[in-house]
C-alpha cells in the first residue's frame, strides 16, 4: 500500500461519534450497498469533523492508529 494512502472508515452501525487514530481519511458511508460517495476529509488543526454525506461525527484519538483498508 502507498504510504501516502488514506484509512477508510464505515459506519454501518449508525453511531453518532466515531473515535479515529488518523486525520486525514476517506468516509465509505455504510458497508456497500449502503455506501455513499466515497469522500476524502481532512480535519487540518481541528480534532473533530463530520461527513457532509452520512452526518457521522469522526473524532481524532491520537491513542489509536489508522486502520488502512
Amino acid at each position: 500500500m502507498s504510504p501516502n494512502a488514506k484509512p477508510h472508515y464505515e459506519n454501518s452501525q449508525g453511531a453518532s461519534k466515531i473515535e479515529i487514530g488518523a486525520k486525514q481519511f476517506i468516509c465509505i458511508g455504510a458497508k456497500s450497498p449502503f455506501d455513499h460517495p466515497h469522500i476524502a476529509i481532512d480535519m487540518g488543526t481541528n480534532d473533530e469533523a463530520i461527513c457532509p454525506y452520512c452526518s457521522t461525527l469522526y473524532a481524532f484519538n491520537p491513542h489509536l492508529q489508522a486502520v488502512h483498508q
